[in-house]
This record gives structure tokens, sequence and C-alpha cells, in this order.
């Protein structure tokens, strides 16, 4: 098979991520999000945040990995972000599963994704503590300004909101005084 092919069929693969629902609804809407709306919506909130991001903070990187950060979940599902017991348990899966779909592509760009996947989900490097801290954002706004929110149908309170989401800060400080303030003003 040619390495344009394999390109092709690995963004074939990419229209799965568009059938997996998340348990947030997009603004004003009355249904759930995918997967691939969200990986969107993350990627440019880090366009748009990341001139305020640190130094060492490398821009293709930080927006690399949020296009693949949640690629996984064609094989993987989502998994609500405040389950804590089946995110440990989905963690071997979605690794086999990122194997799996980087290795569609010819390496050396297979290899490069799976590596930027990999950083993404040990959340040690600036851009990966950058990344993951904006993975965030998007659902606190929505549900922020959705109800019913996601929050609101599982029980979720504001000291684990708050909690689960004060990475934030490591991106932008400004940013999660902000969402923490709405946070802390909200009613659920």
């Amino acid at each position: 098979m040619s390495p344009v092919q394999k390109k092709i069929d690995f963004i074939l693969e990419l229209e799965k991520l568009k059938a997996v629902l998340r348990q947030t609804k997009p603004h004003s809407l009355d249904r759930f999000e995918n997967s691939a709306e969200h990986s969107w919506q993350s990627a440019m909130a880090a366009l748009i945040l990341l001139e305020d991001a640190p130094s060492n903070v490398d821009a293709l990187t930080v927006l690399k990995m949020m296009l693949i950060h949640d690629i996984v979940e064609i094989d993987a599902g989502d998994v609500f972000t405040y389950d804590e017991v089946a995110r440990a348990d989905v963690a071997v899966e979605e690794e086999k599963a990122a194997r799996r779909i980087f290795g569609l592509l010819e390496n050396p760009l297979g290899e490069e994704l799976l590596n930027l996947w990999l950083e993404f989900e040990a959340g040690q490097t600036p851009c990966a503590k950058f990344a993951k801290a904006i993975d965030r954002v998007c659902p606190v706004i929505q549900n922020l300004n959705t109800s019913p929110n996601s929050w609101q149908a599982h029980g979720i309170n504001r000291e684990r909101v708050v909690a689960k989401n004060e990475e934030i800060q490591n991106a932008n400080p400004e940013l999660w005084t902000c969402l923490k303030r709405q946070i802390d003003e909200a009613k659920f």
C-alpha cells in the first residue's frame, strides 16, 4: 500500500471520531457533542490562548496535541472525566488504540503522533501541561453556559469541578480566576 493511501485510510479512520458522543452538550443545543467537535474546539481554544502561554511552550506541538488527544476514543470510547475509576480502567485500552490508529501511518509520522499522544497523556512536559489544561477549558465553559449541564446530570458538586479543573491555571492564571469565579457563582 502506498504512503498516500495509508494517509487516506488514516483520514477516513478519523471519521469514526464523529460518532463518539461525550457527556457535554454544545451551548444552545439539545444534543451531546462528539469527540471530533471537542477536539476542534479545544484546538481553537489553544490557538487563542497560546499568546499567554509560558515561553517554553511550543505552539505547533500544543496544536498537534490538541488535534490528536482524543483520537483513541475511536476504539476506547469517551469516559466521563469525573469517573475516576473508569478513567484508570480505560488507560490500557487507550494506549492500545493509539498504537493501532497511529500505526496506520508510515513512520516517521505515525511514530511522531504516537509519541505526541504519549507525551500529552503523561502530562509532564511544559507543552503537555499546557495542552491538558486547555483540554479542560471548553467543557467548563459549556457547562457554565448550558442548563441542565453534565455536572448536574451526574451529581458533580462544585468542589469536584474546581479540583478537576484547577489545572487550567497552568495554562492561564487569569482565565482560571475568571472561570473559578463563574463556577463559584453558578447554580448547580
